[in-house]
């Protein structure tokens, strides 16, 4: 089994028990596979957090064996596909949490949104299908709550004495004012995939659905700040980033009934916690979030 030094070095940094979890790898993977009948084949290439790989159960339904480090995300994706049962969404076929193993549904032909059309199509289609996955949110399950996401960003100021450190002084000092609002608002939580972006939405036999959901319990007007961030490291470098945005908002205003200020105030909060999660300890990271958050601070909706 062929696991790339990437890979490697993201589970050894992200988790503590990454090194234990890497040797027990190969072992899980056996394991998943007499349990539930499955045929494994080779993991998909760029593995990110999670070992993932095409196979087939005794039915000769394809399907995807993901394989992760135990941990409160990967829970709460298990009950987010479980809520959704399918519905705007892959199917959630097989799992066990504390094992941190999953079999989903393989969607074919898998076309991700980033491939389909032209951005305004894609900005359409996301809203829709967003709109197909919110639903109450239920009481006693395993799921993340957007409010203790961003109050990770409490501890900016403390790790640079009081200051921003490496975060652009006006992009923490905007979220700072608009979180409180925000927060204050008395729409209903409910269950969001929170990571609802291009390369999370892929076109199927069932039409177009989502993998790959975090699970959170929060306002829905949150939903489409990830999606503005996107596609990933390419977005922010085309030269009409700013007018597409600003286009994007309006589309998302329009089909989601949102008012497109709260949209934007979302994005931008959206971008400085992407850039604290991304920052590693010598203080490195997380550019690509802080420079879209700089750009959203320029667009006018």
């Amino acid at each position: 089994m062929y696991l790339s030094p990437d890979f490697i070095t993201r589970i050894l940094n992200a988790f503590p028990e990454g090194a234990g979890w890497l040797e027990r790898l190969p072992g899980l993977i056996a394991e998943a596979a007499a349990r539930w009948d499955l045929e494994p084949g080779p993991a998909v290439p760029g593995l990110s957090y999670n070992y993932v790989a095409p196979a087939r159960r005794r039915d000769g339904t394809d399907c995807i064996l993901k394989i992760g480090v135990p941990n409160r995300e990967l829970t709460s994706e298990i009950a987010a596909l479980r809520l959704y049962n399918g519905e705007g969404a892959c199917r959630l076929y097989e799992a066990d949490a504390e094992a941190g193993m999953l079999v989903i549904e393989r969607l074919r032909p898998g076309t991700m949104l980033h491939k389909h059309g032209r951005d305004e199509e894609q900005t359409a289609i996301a809203a829709r299908v967003m709109k197909r996955l919110w639903r109450p949110a239920p009481a006693n399950e395993p799921l993340i709550t957007l409010k203790g996401w961003f109050d990770e960003l409490k501890k900016l100021r403390p790790r640079f004495g009081g200051g921003t450190g490496p975060f652009p002084r006006r992009l923490v000092e905007t979220a700072e004012s608009l979180l409180p609002d925000l927060f204050a608002d008395l729409r209903e939580p409910v269950v969001l995939h929170g990571d609802c972006h291009h390369f999370n939405i892929l076109d199927s036999e069932r039409g177009w659905l989502v993998i790959d959901p975090k699970g959170v319990i929060g306002a829905d007007e949150y939903e489409p700040a990830p999606l503005l961030l996107n596609p990933w490291d390419e977005f922010i470098k085309r030269p009409n980033a700013l007018q597409v945005t600003e286009r994007r908002i309006k589309i998302l205003s329009e089909e989601l009934g949102f008012d497109p200020g709260r949209l934007h105030a979302w994005a931008i909060c959206h971008s400085l916690l992407s850039a604290w999660w991304d920052m590693s300890e010598d203080g490195s990271g997380g550019e690509y979030s802080m420079a879209c958050g700089e750009m959203f601070l320029k667009v006018r909706v």
